[in-house]
């Protein structure tokens, strides 16, 4: 985040571009992922089988199953690889080293009575927490698309049905991190902050 100030007015946060296009992606790839693997759930729900529960067709993208898995591994494939050239990206900008969490963050957490210093630390330890959560659900959904090439994936998690629920499980953890993201992002810098991410 660049924020000029000068004497008299407070200039408007702005984002590197390629920080707009990657949560530009993410919003649509994770969008795209959420409706199709809701249109997968409903071939065979994870809780409950045939009977479960099952999501109104407004709220899935496919159709059918093989649909929705058409729609699902080619989002997969468009967040997988926005998360590796970002990743790049923030390694080739040293951004990495004012993103993720570091011992000063602990210690701010422990001793600061500044709010705003507590928020950064706080926005920090979130950003940093996500990354297992996204592998654990890159890693279930590789899983779950090649179960016979990557049986030895399946065996970690004990058993087909134990992946489905894991892989599951990371969506609302997902949903729960963007949420937190944006809250702590309009804490530090208020909407003018979280709408530069995007404009």
């Amino acid at each position: 985040m660049i924020v000029n100030v000068n004497s008299k007015h407070q200039k408007l946060p702005t984002q590197a571009r390629g920080a707009k296009i990657f949560h530009w992606i993410n919003i649509i790839s994770l969008f795209l992922m959420l409706t199709s693997g809701l249109q997968i759930y409903n071939a065979n729900p994870v809780f409950g089988g045939r009977s479960g529960l099952h999501i109104p067709p407004i709220f899935t993208l496919g159709g059918w199953l093989a649909g929705g898995r058409h729609w699902h591994f080619a989002a997969m494939w468009l967040f997988s690889l926005n998360l590796l050239w970002y990743g790049f990206y923030i390694l080739i900008t040293r951004r990495w080293q004012h993103r993720f969490v570091g011992a000063n963050d602990i210690k701010a957490l422990q001793k600061t009575q500044n709010p705003k210093r507590l928020i950064y630390a706080w926005h920090r330890i979130v950003y940093t927490s996500i990354i297992p959560i996204l592998l654990l659900a890159l890693f279930t959904g590789i899983g779950m698309y090649k179960p016979a090439q990557f049986s030895w994936i399946v065996d970690i998690f004990g058993s087909w049905q134990g992946l489905r629920i894991v892989h599951f499980a990371s969506v609302p953890l997902v949903i729960i991190f963007a949420l937190v993201h944006w809250w702590l992002g309009k804490k530090a810098g208020g909407s003018q902050l979280t709408d530069s991410m995007f404009w």
